[in-house]
């Protein structure tokens, strides 16, 4: 067996089968730091469940036959080949053909495989920027608009122009045009801040879009459905793969290579994923956290699923597997500021955290000398290991914000406390910081590795954009959901109830448009800064897009406080096949 092939089967293991990890409850995700929590948590595809229940047993990896040895290399070698074979037709099609060639690589990323791929998405794209202003239909126009601007290409917004009136206003004859309004709808989701062309491009086309489902046939209402509900800048790849098999309709050979690619390539990815799963569980067993702080929350597999949905390349197994630890402590620590300390006693524990002292916590609880402890041992740990493998210590970036996210957890509950609502600006901003993002992204940023100097370092400790946008996607969106559930105590507080006392007058109505509102400024402002250069790695502005991504997945509750598009994007990561 060649080492290429010893390495695939490292990354895949069908040993482990999704029935082995069926028993792993995998109902409602809250987010990072939920400010509300449903009362009712009778919904899901299983009741929330520990991944190591005392039922449940151990998922063991079991050494491969000759047999299986054989199977695998055989499916290495017909992946290995179908991948040379699409890079290649990839190739001599985009020097032919660029339109298609564009269609290659939008195919390759909404299938998530893409990362196969990136030296010749690189250069195709690199020699597109010569053609932006080359004249071509709708969907060339803004098909080419938005990969470039993806990959990071600043491309101008007049390059839609030619297809408005003099007026300024986009031509009526596109509205026959449904394959190029889809386009543009994509495209304008690309905006940044004071872009108003696109800003009308999206409202235009979404408007042409939904007059024309009653006249389009099943299959092309679906289609345009589905661009409307899930634009792919703001989707996961990952969750909507699935869903492009079924719609795409491929006529050439190049669009059936490609998915018998993303099918064995999605296989592939599961097997790692359950993988990583039976190593979050070892370490949470291991931990004991669940025995000793029984009033937190218990559920491994969600924590992971926000590592999952952040880190998507398959290469990046192990840094999956460390950050969800921290996440799991984001939860641990919100719990206990959230439903069981006393205020005096969160006051102990904020300090305990600012100092940083293992020495110094005789003073504190016992539930939270535990938690300190093994928060204080976690850190430490991956310090080590960043250290090791990477050649600079996080420790102090990774104390600060810890500090910062306990700080802001206080904030809150003096406010709550006090009875006193803090005004919408302020609540927001230190809201930012309660959402757990920075603490997220911080440690994304060192497991990563990469770009790791003074430079980069400092601006990360400062909180930039490219981190605060995201947070506040997060906060607006659930303070969103939380201003709807009429189920809530109401201790907690939104950012809509805090606009609502400070604009009185209002109704709620308006103050949720307001809140929708900054959600697409904040949007504007991530897009700006995936365009603007930064000393940060790509795969480090990708984790906090993504992370941006996961956040309607996590709130679109259902009228039962429910949150079906989660469960099925858990389903088809974790459990689900693809048919062709």
């Amino acid at each position: 067996m060649t080492s290429s092939s010893r390495a695939f089967l490292k990354f895949f293991n069908p040993k482990i089968s999704p029935k082995r990890i069926s028993h792993i409850g995998h109902s409602n995700l809250i987010h990072l730091t939920p400010k509300k929590r449903p009362t009712s948590r009778k919904c899901g595809i299983a009741q929330d469940l520990s991944l190591l229940s005392s039922s449940s047993t151990p998922i063991e990896l079991i050494s491969y036959e000759t047999k299986h040895t054989k199977t695998m290399d055989d499916i290495f070698v017909q992946h290995s080949q179908k991948l040379e074979l699409f890079r290649h037709v990839l190739r001599n099609v985009a020097d032919l053909e660029a339109l298609e060639g564009l269609n290659m690589i939008d195919a390759a990323q909404r299938l998530g495989i893409d990362y196969h791929f990136q030296q010749e998405i690189d250069e195709i794209l690199h020699k597109q920027m010569n053609s932006i202003y080359v004249h071509g239909d709708l969907h060339e126009v803004a098909l080419r608009f938005r990969l470039l601007r993806q990959q990071g290409y600043f491309v101008p917004d007049d390059v839609f122009n030619n297809f408005k009136e003099s007026n300024g206003m986009f031509k009526k004859a596109l509205g026959e045009d449904i394959k190029g309004l889809m386009s543009l709808y994509e495209a304008s989701h690309l905006g940044t801040e004071g872009e108003d062309t696109l800003v009308e491009a999206g409202k235009y086309s979404a408007h042409l879009l939904k007059t024309s489902l009653p006249h389009l046939d099943h299959h092309q209402a679906k289609i345009v459905g589905n661009t409307l509900g899930n634009p792919h800048h703001k989707s996961l790849a990952s969750f909507m793969a699935r869903n492009f098999f079924v719609t795409s309709q491929g006529t050439n050979t190049w669009s059936n290579l490609l998915k018998e690619v993303a099918k064995t390539d999605l296989s592939m990815v599961q097997s790692l994923y359950h993988n990583e799963i039976v190593q979050i569980s070892k370490w949470w067993k291991e931990l004991g956290l669940a025995k000793e702080l029984k009033f937190a929350r218990d559920q491994p597999l969600k924590w992971y699923i926000w590592s999952m949905a952040c880190q998507a390349d398959p290469k990046l197994s192990e840094e999956r597997v460390e950050l969800t630890k921290p996440i799991s402590f984001i939860y641990l620590i919100d719990d206990i500021f959230d439903v069981y300390g006393t205020l005096h006693e969160l006051i102990l524990f904020t300090e305990a955290v600012n100092r940083w002292d293992i020495a110094a916590i005789d003073h504190l609880p016992d539930y939270m000398k535990i938690c300190f402890k093994a928060l204080y041992d976690m850190t430490n740990e991956i310090s080590c290991k960043v250290y090791k493998k990477h050649g600079w210590n996080p420790l102090q970036s990774l104390k600060k914000t810890w500090a910062s996210l306990c700080n802001a957890f206080l904030v809150e509950a003096k406010w709550f406390a006090s009875g006193q609502l803090p005004k919408s600006e302020e609540y927001l901003k230190n809201g930012i910081v309660s959402s757990g993002v920075n603490v997220v992204l911080v440690h994304i940023f060192f497991l990563l590795g990469q770009n790791i100097t003074k430079q980069s370092v400092e601006l990360l400790n400062d909180t930039p954009t490219i981190i605060s946008s995201t947070a506040a996607i997060l906060r607006l969106w659930d303070d969103l959901g939380s201003a709807k559930d009429e189920n809530q105590d109401g201790k907690d507080g939104s950012y809509v109830r805090c606009y609502l006392e400070e604009h009185q007058g209002c109704s709620i109505d308006e103050a949720r448009e307001k809140t929708v509102n900054m959600i697409s400024d904040e949007w504007k402002k991530l897009n700006r800064e995936l365009l603007s250069p930064n000393p940060f790695p790509a795969t480090f502005t990708s984790a906090s897009l993504n992370l941006a991504r996961m956040v309607p997945l996590m709130y679109s509750y259902d009228g039962n406080q429910c949150l079906p598009s989660l469960k099925e994007y858990m389903k088809s990561m974790l459990y689900e096949t693809v048919s062709m």
